[in-house]
């Protein structure tokens, strides 16, 4: 395919729309360990390997992607995609990205009401969650490595970014836009400064069949966490919770841990858990409505402003405020990691999964991370049980 929508890329090997959006494609069936470690896998695969992007294309992305609000990894493929091909590649690439989780979610879905709950989900959960810190673990300090440099203050600007999310547990824009302003004045410093189907199988959750005003409720209650929801697609989670358990009782405390774990066994961004929400809540079309709702404001988040962020990005002063950014995003993303990692790394088993599979990683180049986290599930499955 010809690159005729490329918007001003600086890779070394540029390559059509149509490989990026198969590769979008693909990382959404296989890319697991949720946000922190997918934005990992773009850099090592776009950036680094395939080199269809640029470091600067990268780094642009990923600090639009913090600045607005909504799922970080979502954002920064729709951004990818917009490089490459406008708003028809930032459409393809999202809907590629998104699609396939959002599909193996609504199966999952589907199965947890017939069946009424998926016990063996914790149990491999035990091992998933150890194996997915192990990866987070690596991608972040692999992605501070190739966006920080040598700077001192940028690494500064990582350290205080990640004390802090692993203190409060929660990412902050004003963090993100201080350290930009920070490095800003660095850099100044030398110079002197819906419509409804008919059917009620359709719209039938946990509580039975959902009416019109239930729908609209569920858009804009995930609109709204699409909106407003800074940070990674983890950062939704605390959100959610509130809303969805105590506000409005659409899921109980148990199935919203197993809503949450349905997001973390599936590939794909972990936001996509709204999914299986929206389903529990109003059947097949409730899980679409949320999963628009959600998705919706992060997309035009991105498209809307990329075209004028490209612009300046160039610019000096632009340039030091993306930096900053870039670095408290990088210690926010390895912040989140311990904060995960204290949940999920719990006894001496799930400690040895989680080095196992850093060390399966770092040794073993081609190990493939799907094969990694099916063997952990697995394993934390059968110790579960016995």
């Amino acid at each position: 395919m010809a690159t005729w929508a490329n918007v001003g890329s600086t890779a070394e090997s540029p390559v059509g729309l149509g490989p990026i959006v198969a590769y979008f494609a693909r990382l959404g069936a296989t890319g697991f360990g949720g946000p922190i470690a997918l934005v990992g896998y773009m850099q090592r695969d776009l950036v680094e390997d395939r080199k269809w992007f640029s470091r600067e294309d990268y780094k642009e992305g990923l600090a639009l992607a913090q600045l607005a609000p909504g799922p970080l990894a979502a954002q920064l493929a729709i951004y990818l995609g917009w490089v490459r091909g406008g708003v028809l590649g930032a459409t393809a690439v999202g809907l590629a990205f998104v699609l396939p989780s959002f599909c193996m979610v609504m199966v999952l879905s589907a199965v947890y009401l017939q069946v009424g709950g998926l016990p063996w989900m914790r149990g491999a959960f035990y091992g998933i969650g150890a194996a997915v810190i192990g990866i987070i673990a690596r991608s972040a300090w692999k992605l501070a490595g190739a966006t920080l440099g040598k700077a001192r203050m940028l690494w500064a600007i990582f350290a205080v970014s990640a004390v802090a999310t692993g203190v409060t547990e929660t990412e902050s824009v004003w963090l993100f836009l201080l350290s930009g302003v920070a490095c800003v004045l660095a850099a100044e410093r030398p110079r002197a400064l819906v419509a409804v189907l008919p059917w009620p199988i359709l719209l039938t959750g946990l509580h039975g069949a959902a009416d019109v005003p239930q729908l609209w409720r569920i858009f804009g209650y995930f609109a709204e966490a699409g909106a407003f929801v800074f940070g990674s697609g983890l950062a939704i989670v605390p959100f959610l919770h509130g809303g969805v358990v105590h506000d409005y009782g659409w899921l109980t405390e148990a199935q919203f841990l197993d809503a949450v774990a349905v997001a973390m066994i599936t590939p794909g961004p972990v936001v996509i858990t709204v999914a299986f929400i929206g389903y529990l809540a109003a059947g097949p079309i409730g899980g679409c409505i949320a999963a628009i709702g959600t998705f919706l404001p992060c997309y035009l988040f991105v498209i809307g402003p990329a075209p004028y962020f490209r612009k300046i990005a160039k610019n000096v002063r632009i340039a030091a405020f993306v930096d900053g950014v870039t670095a408290a995003a990088s210690g926010a993303i390895a912040g989140s990691a311990f904060v995960l990692g204290r949940r999920a790394i719990v006894d001496v088993p799930t400690v040895l999964i989680a080095l196992g599979v850093v060390g399966a990683m770092t040794f073993l180049k081609k190990a493939p991370e799907p094969i990694l986290i099916g063997l952990a599930g697995l394993v934390g499955f059968l110790l579960q049980k016995g």
